[in-house]
């Protein structure tokens, strides 16, 4: 579970930068510097897009290479370093076409990850609760044989089902994580100065954020896995009533093979804590990389104004894409035994992954974590954690596509205008 897309458990924890996870693993801004000490000085609060502020080490100084302003009647005003002359830029107008360009570049990335590659989670979460495939779907290639077939026989919305609900579960996640952080001394972030019991502090306000949102994330997955041929045309707020009624006991009436809520709480748990401490780990590290690795190939005083802002925002995307992906390749057998946890009971139908056509019901025994993992290993092998995988492999593809395809778009427009 993690709070991106639900990054492996796509709901309670999300990947993209409107994220508040900071410190020991959040959204870590794209910030520039200036010399190699700014290492050591971090600012820990994220943009709700990244890319849509300046973002830098001090939030007080202009991105990598670029000066900041001066005011308007000062003769010592000058175009962006480099610049020839008069066909540059003013510095203010260039850091608002800056600010803009890199609002842009955020929204695609936010777009991609959480709409245009919403087709990849909808299968590979039907994947992994199907326990009568025989296919496992762990390339590219059979997934999107498969998505033809259920965009043949059902329509586009066989694709698309459950993506409203995701949104709701990230909203519940971002607001009761503010709220127990405002009533409770857990912070919300974790300074650079950083000890074991703020960081246990921390982590503990993440679990409790997660067990808040379990169970509108139990009614979302069944969202997303349901077929479209027995579905019915819910509201959008459907994943909120089905939620708090799992917690109340009414509702849809469930079998008696339903698992409590509170034989759930340990691998929810379990999943987002690991998902976002993985994330935080990787995510930081890449982004160490990325800035030492540009701070010693573009010096501050040989820097194109084009390079600069391109440096001052791509690190952190680059960075959240590794962390996300990584995640939830190391998770991914613990996101498959979850899933089936919080589907099974439910009286859900899905689609046969096999043949692209037909549905199938869950009707699985499991007694806890322990039953399911021995269960899947012993008669679908140590493989059968890992069905639907080749779903993860074109949702990253698609991602790292659109954002390659930002940057030479984003560099063209730079270019044309500097």
């Amino acid at each position: 579970m993690h709070p991106r897309r639900p990054d492996g458990f796509d709901g309670l924890g999300y990947r993209g930068g409107t994220r508040d996870e900071q410190g020991f693993g959040g959204a870590f801004p794209a910030r520039s510097f200036s010399s190699a000490s700014d290492l050591g000085h971090w600012v820990t609060t994220p943009p709700d897009i990244p890319g849509s502020r300046n973002l830098h080490w001090g939030e007080k100084s202009s991105p990598y290479g670029v000066p900041a302003p001066t005011t308007p009647e000062g003769p010592e005003e000058e175009p962006f370093p480099g610049g020839g002359g008069g066909g540059s830029v003013p510095v203010q107008s260039s850091e608002q076409l800056s600010r803009f360009a890199g609002f842009g570049i955020g929204l695609a990335s936010l777009f991609t990850e959480n709409v245009l590659a919403h087709p990849c989670i909808v299968l590979r979460r039907q994947c992994q609760v199907n326990y009568h495939a025989q296919h496992y779907h762990l390339t590219p290639f059979t997934v999107i044989n498969i998505m033809y077939s259920f965009n043949k026989t059902q329509g586009p919305r066989a694709l698309w089902k459950g993506m409203g609900s995701t949104f709701i579960v990230q909203g519940i996640t971002l607001g009761a994580e503010g709220i127990i952080s405002e009533f409770t001394p857990l912070p919300r972030e974790v300074s650079h100065k950083w000890n074991p019991k703020q960081i246990g502090e921390h982590l503990l306000l993440k679990s409790l954020t997660y067990m808040v949102a379990m169970p509108f994330y139990s009614a979302s997955l069944i969202e997303t896995v349901q077929s479209e041929i027995i579905r019915d045309n819910a509201g959008i707020l459907e994943c909120v009533k089905e939620g708090i009624g799992r917690v109340i006991g009414m509702g849809v009436p469930h079998s008696k093979r339903l698992l409590p809520l509170l034989s759930l709480i340990f691998p929810t748990v379990l999943h987002g804590v690991l998902h976002y401490i993985i994330s935080s780990i990787i995510q930081k590290f890449v982004l160490l990389i990325l800035k030492r690795k540009t701070y010693n190939s573009h010096p501050a005083e040989s820097t194109s104004p084009v390079q600069s802002m391109l440096d001052a925002y791509f690190p952190e995307l680059i960075a959240n894409f590794a962390a996300s992906l990584c995640s939830d390749v190391i998770l991914y057998p613990l996101e498959t035994v979850l899933h089936r946890l919080h589907i099974q009971g439910t009286r859900t139908i899905i689609d046969n992954t096999d043949l692209g056509y037909e549905v199938l019901p869950i009707n699985t025994q499991y007694e806890g974590m322990r039953d399911c993992v021995n269960t899947i290993k012993q008669e679908e092998g140590v493989l059968g954690f890992y069905k639907g995988f080749g779903a993860v492999i074109i949702q990253y593809t698609l991602h790292a596509a659109v954002l390659q395809i930002t940057k030479i778009i984003y560099s063209t427009l730079l270019q044309n205008s500097v």
